[in-house]
């Protein structure tokens, strides 16, 4: 079986955006080296326009699911072309985070924090949608190269509106694009609509 394939069965309309193509395997896909975990200086914040920052260990981390882990099943579109049915994630929902540090009213941009200042945009409406902090994928621990220890998961977006080696979520009254939007990808990302790169 080739590695990529059209999405031309008639059964698979609606669930192939326009411009994709079918893989079966999870390309690896990322700018720069892949960071090395170091469980004991790791930490996750989330912080901004909030009442209450938040700043877990990886030991509290780890805590957080196992108390409220979630897992959905959903497609992954790649702004690079391919698509990834039924991928299966698993770990804590976006929802247990707005839970802890209640973002304020003014609250209206969040973005997701990487390993090595990286950075991703999306308004709060799209990080509140069935978005979840993944630690697993498919039955599995997250790979290095594929966001261990954990990545934001927003489904309906490109997969790169989340950021992989993810280390903090950020809520802001103003938008800041992130590295790969101010490189000529477009600010939103859906799929649906090809929202590939700026002027799309």
């Amino acid at each position: 079986m080739k590695h990529f394939k059209k999405a031309d069965d008639p059964a698979l309309q609606g669930r192939v955006p326009p411009g994709q193509y079918l893989t079966e395997k999870w390309p690896v896909l990322h700018y720069g080296p892949v960071p090395t975990f170091n469980a004991r200086t790791w930490d996750f914040r989330v912080f901004g326009e909030v009442e209450h920052e938040v700043r877990l260990g990886w030991e509290q981390f780890q805590a957080l699911d196992r108390e409220c882990a979630a897992t959905f099943v959903a497609d992954m579109h790649c702004v690079t072309s391919w698509s990834r049915l039924d991928q299966r994630w698993e770990g804590i929902p976006f929802s247990k985070l707005v839970e802890m540090a209640k973002p304020t009213a003014k609250a209206k941009f969040v973005i997701s924090h990487g390993e090595y200042g990286f950075t991703a945009n999306v308004p709060i409406e799209d990080a509140q949608r069935d978005s979840l902090i993944a630690l697993r994928a498919n039955g599995e621990t997250l790979t290095q190269e594929h966001g261990y220890p954990c990545r934001l998961v927003i489904p309906h977006l490109y997969a790169w509106k989340g950021a992989k080696w993810c280390r903090g979520i950020e809520f802001r009254a103003d938008d800041a694009p992130g590295f790969w939007e101010r490189n000529g990808y477009h600010n939103h990302g859906d799929p649906w609509k090809e929202e590939r790169y700026w002027g799309d």
